[in-house]
């Protein structure tokens, strides 16, 4: 529990003395099903959060169960977009991305277990601000947009549990990924 409150609060104090890294400008092709499937990895914060949901289920779930925040990821993840697609505002998104790569950085660091349905609600919450950024992008076809970017943070999700379970052999390696993690997370907060 200790360890749990220490992220919380390192989160919460990394955000309130940062400024967001504005990563997303809107700029590019972003419509279609072919620039969705490109979106996710073409920002290193996207592809370190996607990467890393998947590398803390493989971490701490059971097998059976690994695939809860991946999957509540990419439905958050749509829910969000949709609110971006909308014009719906959320405060502070790219300051929310970032915080999400540090928090996922650290509970891959500590490995810290939840039950769950909390680890699939934290992923969606963390979700529902890449998916934002994502939607508040689009700016045609979306639909296959949506699509092409939901795939990508899926096959995102699978590569990050296989390389859970990877890291899982030795010891030092998920403190290691998941300092690295937390690290460009607050680097990204600063810039």
């Amino acid at each position: 529990m200790k360890t749990t409150t220490r992220i919380i609060s390192t989160a919460i104090a990394t955000s309130i003395l940062t400024t967001p890294a504005l990563a997303h400008t809107g700029v590019g092709h972003t419509h279609g099903l072919f620039a969705g499937l490109a979106h996710p990895i073409a920002g290193v914060d996207h592809l370190l959060a996607m990467l890393a949901v998947g590398i803390w289920s493989a971490l701490v779930m059971r097998q059976r169960r690994v695939w809860a925040a991946p999957a509540a990821f990419v439905l958050a993840m749509l829910a969000g977009a949709a609110l971006g697609v909308a014009g719906v505002a959320l405060p502070q998104v790219e300051a929310g991305i970032a915080l999400s790569v540090v928090a996922l950085g650290l509970m891959i660091l500590t490995r810290v277990e939840m039950p769950v349905a909390a680890g699939a609600v934290l992923a969606a919450l963390f979700a529902l601000y890449h998916g934002h950024a994502h939607g508040s992008e689009a700016t045609g076809a979306v639909a296959a947009y949506m699509a092409g970017f939901a795939a990508t943070t899926a096959t995102l999700h699978i590569v990050g549990i296989g390389l859970g379970w990877l890291l899982a052999r030795a010891s030092y390696a998920p403190r290691i990924v998941g300092a690295a993690i937390a690290a460009f997370g607050a680097y990204a907060m600063a810039g």
